[in-house]
């Protein structure tokens, strides 16, 4: 399959925007652009194995083995992204937070019924892991800030690291909203910002821990309950969507240790009803403008995609002619 290391920056860039805001999730983005069970499976890649490739292939082999020419520009455009891209979505969150939301619940929204049509014919016991991924999107946040009851700041980093990361494999689980809830987004966006190195190890020893994990049980999953997993991640998208509908009243907080607010509890409003509640504008237009595009580019990248593996598909059936 030739690559086009290009489009698969952007495709990281898309992760790495939407892993910085609150409530969106880079799985969702790699679901929709066609290369979450790639992703998944090259990640579970790096291990004892990689060793044994190395020593039968050289570095070659090795490459092969973690399959680089997919992972080393997928994980350029996350990381520029996350120190460009996202300081914009950042700003937006803070200057247009009704616009933004709108547009990530379009694009959220969206992304669930390519979830729910990816998988085979739908069966009557796919509702238990629908239901478990509804009821885990639901409990997860509220879990959160009992990872601040461990003590040790070090640890907490690296746990904080190793659930975040967990939580951007899997669509519609937030990764940020996640670090929200335990006090700790503040802390670490602020280190990526400032380069605090100390900070950003702890929090990359957590990552490679939750990677490690979260990818082999995900690719397990995968392989041996491929239908029942996607009705689990359908479960958690359409789970995270209050977190993004735009017209709501925050009902109970908490503050982290860095005097962040770490909401709680939401009530969910029609825009006639934030109006009056703010004294603000609902921005009506402009949010259903930008959930409708949200939308839209959802569908064009999933014919995209679509497409692309239609074409490797031609593809491979000529090459075993």
């Amino acid at each position: 399959m030739k690559r086009r290391p290009i489009g698969l920056f952007l495709k990281g860039a898309g992760m790495g925007a939407a892993d910085a805001v609150p409530g969106v999730s880079g799985g969702t983005i790699a679901f929709i652009t066609g290369i979450y069970e790639e992703l998944i499976n090259t990640i579970k890649q790096f291990g004892p194995s990689a060793f044994g490739a190395w020593r039968r292939g050289g570095w070659v082999g090795l490459s092969r083995h973690l399959n680089l020419a997919f992972l080393i520009p997928l994980l350029l455009g996350v990381a520029v992204s996350l120190v460009s891209v996202a300081h914009l979505a950042l700003w937006l969150m803070e200057a247009q937070p009704l616009l933004l939301e709108g547009f990530f619940f379009g694009l959220v929204a969206a992304s669930a019924l390519v979830v729910g049509q990816a998988g085979e014919r739908w069966k009557i016991w796919y509702l238990l892991p629908l239901l478990i991924g509804l009821m885990l999107a639901e409990w997860l946040p509220s879990l959160m800030p009992l990872v601040l009851m461990v003590g040790n700041e070090s640890l907490v980093v690296i746990l904080a690291g190793s659930i975040a990361i967990s939580a951007m494999l899997l669509p519609g689980v937030s990764g940020s909203f996640l670090l929200l809830t335990m006090g700790l987004y503040g802390t670490i966006m602020g280190a990526i910002r400032s380069f605090d190195l100390g900070i950003i190890m702890l929090f990359g020893m957590g990552c490679i821990i939750g990677l490690a994990l979260s990818s082999r049980l995900l690719s397990w999953l995968l392989r041996r309950y491929h239908g029942a997993t996607l009705q689990l991640l359908l479960g958690f998208i359409v789970g995270s969507l209050p977190v993004l509908w735009p017209w709501r009243e925050l009902l109970r907080y908490q503050l982290g240790p860095d005097g962040q607010m770490i909401p709680l509890d939401y009530r969910y409003l029609l825009p006639s009803d934030y109006a009056v509640l703010t004294g603000a504008s609902a921005q009506v237009t402009g949010v259903i403008t930008l959930m409708v595009v949200g939308a839209l580019l959802v569908v064009a990248l999933n014919r995209r995609a679509a497409t692309h593996a239609q074409h490797h598909s031609t593809d491979n059936r000529s090459i075993d002619r």
